[in-house]
């Protein structure tokens, strides 16, 4: 009786070697997969080829592979990589793209119907883990697209983390755009309690360990405080402006299915002033050492307080 030959490991393109898509690449080449990775940085290609993948020249060249990943900033980057002559052509009918990066779920969609027409499948799979979780093959990946599809590049996420189906092709960015809305929320309300609780002479780990075994648990006092606000190292990984692009995506998305986002638009605007006032590389993280800064000194609070009791 003859052995079923096993499925060929696919070729992949990578693009968009940054931060996250560094190590994300390392892995899948580690995975035993053939990546052919691309970014503009010299030094990120160089650290690809040290990992075991292949640095190639162009967009286009990463595109010729059976799977093409995209790591990129936003909708409008991956729209223009996308549309590159290069890479349309490279782009042949049977090709899957998995876009990784923190799109616009409505033009994710648009891109699917128009990569369709080609017999080009688009899956929509961003991440949440951080710098960390790409470095360990720990995120969390929301993925959305065609069921068959997404089945045939589940292995490959699977080197990269634990895939969570969403739903049809813009699901994912969808719910990683409103996760995204409520982490910062949290993080928002969690650094002015913290602000608040230490001004009055609590200890922040006493707070933090009450927090995490009580209803204000979250996110931000599980991960977020007590790993990279209170060391003072403000480096998880995700930069402050990607995490308030993410929001008013959120808040768009909200708002275009009748759902009026009260809150959210608050969190926004919020985070807009303190993204005003920090440098442009700054980590989200960076919003509790803000907020601190911007409160008032405790005299000056007091006689607000007086004031507005005898007003």
């Amino acid at each position: 009786m003859s052995e079923v030959a096993a499925a060929p490991t696919p070729t992949i393109g990578f693009i968009g070697l940054g931060r996250m898509g560094s190590p994300m690449a390392r892995l899948l080449a580690e995975g035993g997969h053939r990546v052919l990775g691309y970014d503009l940085s010299p030094e990120a290609l160089a650290q690809l080829a040290g990992a075991g993948g292949t640095a190639v020249r162009s967009a286009g060249e990463a595109a010729a592979a059976d799977v093409v990943v995209l790591m990129l900033p936003d909708s409008t980057v991956v729209t223009a990589v996308l549309r590159d002559d290069a890479v349309v052509s490279a782009l042949t009918p049977g090709r899957i793209v998995i876009d990784m990066s923190s799109s616009e779920p409505v033009r994710t969609r648009q891109l699917a119907a128009e990569l369709a027409q080609r017999g080009v499948h688009l899956v929509d799979a961003p991440v949440s883990g951080g710098v960390r979780g790409a470095q360990t093959g720990k995120l969390t990946i929301m993925v959305g697209g065609d069921t068959e599809i997404v089945d045939r590049v589940e292995p490959v996420l699977k080197l990269l983390g634990r895939p969570v189906r969403a739903g049809d092709v813009g699901a994912g960015h969808a719910v990683k755009a409103l996760n995204n809305l409520m982490s910062a929320t949290h993080l928002w309300v969690t650094s002015e309690a913290m602000v608040a609780g230490q001004r009055f002479g609590l200890d922040p780990e006493v707070m933090l360990s009450v927090f995490n075994g009580s209803s204000g648990r979250s996110g931000s006092t599980d991960n977020k405080w007590p790993n990279f606000i209170l060391p003072g190292s403000y480096d998880s990984g995700f930069g402050l402006r990607l995490m308030l692009k993410d929001m008013k995506i959120a808040t768009a998305l909200a708002r275009a299915v009748g759902v009026e986002p009260v809150l959210g638009d608050e969190a926004v605007e919020l985070w807009s002033h303190a993204a005003d006032d920090l440098a442009a590389t700054a980590d989200h993280t960076e919003v509790a050492r803000w907020i601190a800064s911007t409160a008032l000194p405790p005299s000056d609070a007091n006689t607000a307080r007086t004031e507005g009791e005898t007003a």
